[in-house]
C-alpha cells in the first residue's frame, strides 16, 4: 500500500526520481494477456500515487536503443548485455524525504519480474 505523504501542510516537499530497470520487459517468455495484465498494475499504481497527493510523472522507453561512449564517441547498440539492467522507465515524484520516497519504492509493480528501482532526489525543484 503507498503511504500517504506527510500531513503536515508546511514541510518541505521535494522531488524525486525513480528509475526503472528490467522487471517484464526483460521476460520474453510472458504472453500478451500476462503483459497487458502487469502494464495494468502500473497503471492502477501511478493513478494510486496521484490519489494520494504524489503527483508524477512517468515514461516508459522502447526498444531499441543506442549507448554514445567514450572521447571517441562510439555508438553501440543497447545499453546493457542483461535485460535486468536495462532502464526500462522513470518516474518523477513528490515526497518528503528520501526516506519516504524509498517506501513509495518499495510498492512498485516491477519486483513482480525480477526488476529493481533505483530512488534519487532530483536537483533544482
Amino acid at each position: 500500500m503507498i503511504s500517504e505523504p506527510e500531513s503536515d501542510e508546511h514541510a518541505p516537499r521535494s522531488k524525486f526520481m525513480l528509475i526503472f530497470r528490467g522487471g517484464a520487459v526483460g521476460e520474453h517468455a510472458l504472453s500478451p494477456s500476462e503483459l497487458q495484465a502487469h502494464v495494468e498494475k502500473w497503471y492502477r499504481w501511478s493513478d494510486e500515487l496521484a490519489r494520494k497527493g504524489r503527483q508524477n510523472t512517468g515514461t516508459a522507453l522502447a526498444d531499441p536503443g543506442g549507448v554514445v561512449r567514450g572521447h571517441e564517441r562510439v555508438v553501440t547498440d543497447g545499453p546493457y548485455a542483461e535485460s535486468k539492467d536495462l532502464v526500462t522507465g522513470s518516474m518523477i515524484f513528490d515526497a518528503a524525504s528520501l526516506e519516504d520516497a524509498i517506501e513509495v519504492a518499495r510498492t512498485c509493480p516491477t519486483y513482480e519480474f525480477g526488476g529493481s528501482v533505483e530512488v534519487r532526489p532530483v536537483q533544482g525543484y
